[in-house]
């Protein structure tokens, strides 16, 4: 595994890169969710490099874990900035073509946003509990995650994860909580997808209902092929509560790409 740090927008980016052990397999891309980072991946890069033989990207995004503390505060359309223009900097940096975006979360939101610009074509998507519009749901959530932060131990457990975890936190929370951010909503770039799709979504997520990967289903009518998996006794994070579950249709969806 290569470890190392890589300048992209003016800013330092943490990243890992497994390498491949087959040949001729696209290169796996992990984007983290909203709290997430390298390390908070914990083994599920490891395990998806192993089980489908593809070398594996893994990086925290500006403003988590070892990257550059965030210095502002972001604004609403952060996710469709690091999906158009951070990220096709971060690929061409690493020399990364036509990679299968793997996104948990606001990572699997910013996948869609790149996929559905015409600029880029990835191989794949597998988006897990993506956010393709705001759901009362989801502001519950993290304004119960806010109270948590606030009274629990919650900052000295992600403080192992990221540089200044209070500025990665409001980072996240403050612009899903604002209100301009009730407006958000991405559907008008899921007709411009030309890949296929895997979507995963929890039964039981907190975060987000069935809505999100139905409206890809319905919406990005130009993609080859979009599967669901609706994974029953499932959260907000497919890869930890079902691990095995993700990793087999992760293996199945990169070999339909090699057939």
């Amino acid at each position: 595994m290569h470890e190392g740090i890589v300048r992209v927008d003016g800013r330092n980016l943490e990243y890992q890169l497994i390498p491949a052990h087959q040949i001729n397999r696209p290169t796996l891309v992990l984007l983290h969710e909203g709290l997430g980072s390298v390390s908070m991946w914990r083994d599920f890069p490891v395990r998806l490099a192993d089980a489908t033989g593809c070398r594996t990207l893994v990086y925290s995004r500006y403003g988590y874990g070892q990257s550059d503390i965030l210095g502002e505060p972001f604004k609403t359309d952060f996710m469709h900035r690091e999906g158009r223009e951070v990220l096709p900097q971060l690929l061409a940096a690493l020399d990364i073509e036509s990679p299968v975006l793997v996104g948990h979360s606001d990572g699997a939101s910013i996948a869609l946003l790149h996929a559905g610009d015409a600029r880029h074509e990835p191989a794949g998507l597998v988006v897990m509990a993506p956010h393709c519009f705001v759901e009362d749901i989801s502001i519950r959530s993290i304004e119960a995650a806010k109270v948590a932060f606030e009274t629990t131990d919650l900052p000295a457990r992600l403080a192992r994860y990221h540089r200044d975890v209070r500025r990665t936190f409001y980072g996240w929370n403050d612009i899903w909580l604002h209100p301009d951010f009730r407006a958000w909503n991405i559907e008008d770039c899921l007709t411009g997808i030309r890949c296929p799709v895997l979507a995963i979504q929890g039964v039981d997520d907190e975060y987000g209902t069935m809505a999100q990967i139905e409206a890809i289903a319905a919406q990005a009518t130009a993609a080859p092929d979009v599967e669901l998996l609706k994974l029953a006794d499932c959260r907000h994070s497919p890869h930890r509560d079902q691990t095995q579950a993700v990793v087999d249709a992760i293996v199945r969806f990169v070999d339909r790409l090699d057939a």
